[in-house]
């Protein structure tokens, strides 16, 4: 079993920046000694380790950590994709064994069509060439933009992280369902069962869940459905065995070895 989307953080690295101490469930350090006893006791046997802060620091940091931690199979790092050099800088991570992915921080980014610019051209044909996926961490207000972006760059493996968070909280469910299923017609794109506790807020259930699951399922299928925690951000709506099995039971048997390991397996070129 494949955790396909996890932290780990110093505070001294964020400084001024996300996790606010008002989020005091998750306002500290996060290392690997942390989750390995969490992930022994649900049976998860490695991880994709994903970016949190948009410095090539923070990139070397988690690339350091995958070398000495076996159970780490993969990084989604950092890098300035509209950079001038940023085509040598993908080549350069790329020669790392175990980089994965690259993820701009696009919910950040106040231009919600920030992602829908040929200048990002370069960068994306380096990631291409290299074998490199992209992780979209988006809103929902970032779906048309992610949909033009995807369908220029046909060739790149595209996986959205947390199901673009839709509003589950105030259950906005229309425009998000028909801007993914608009995303679920391009056949390099993947999603994330992941993060949606998080966005359920006072919802945090099983049944204000399965509509959003189920919709998932039904445009993507089981074959392009990856399964994270998004530990410890997590840690916000819940705890990680109660997470896991929400999902294995919205998950038929039949499908489990491939949303729970298989396609991130194979998305992200584990062998």
């Amino acid at each position: 079993m494949i955790d396909a989307h996890q932290h780990f953080w110093r505070l001294s690295d964020h400084a001024g920046q996300w996790p606010p101490p008002d989020l005091v469930a998750i306002h500290r350090d996060f290392a690997p000694d942390d989750l390995q006893p969490v992930l022994s006791s649900s049976g998860v046997t490695g991880t994709i380790l994903v970016q949190s802060l948009p410095a090539p620091a923070d990139t070397s940091y988690l690339l350091d950590l995958a070398d000495r931690h076996a159970f780490i199979l993969g990084v989604v790092g950092w890098a300035d994709l509209k950079a001038a050099e940023a085509a040598s800088v993908i080549s350069d991570l790329a020669r790392q064994p175990k980089l994965r992915a690259l993820r701009p921080m696009l919910q950040d980014i106040a231009d919600p069509n920030w992602i829908d610019d040929p200048a990002l051209d370069p960068a994306i044909e380096a990631m291409v060439s290299n074998g490199l996926c992209f992780d979209a961490l988006v809103k929902p207000r970032h779906l048309p933009a992610l949909h033009a972006f995807a369908l220029r760059h046909a060739d790149l493996p595209i996986v959205i992280d947390h199901a673009a968070k839709p509003d589950i909280a105030r259950n906005m469910f229309g425009e998000w369902r028909r801007d993914m299923e608009a995303l679920s017609a391009l056949g390099n794109v993947q999603v994330k069962l992941s993060g949606l506790l998080t966005e359920a807020g006072d919802r945090a259930d099983l049944p204000a869940l399965r509509p959003y699951v189920e919709t998932l399922i039904e445009l993507f299928g089981f074959e392009r459905l990856l399964w994270g925690s998004d530990w410890p951000v997590l840690l916000l709506a819940g705890d990680y065995g109660s997470w896991l099995s929400m999902c294995l039971e919205l998950i038929p048997e039949s499908e489990q070895t491939k949303v729970f390991g298989g396609n991130a397996s194979r998305f992200y070129r584990l062998g």
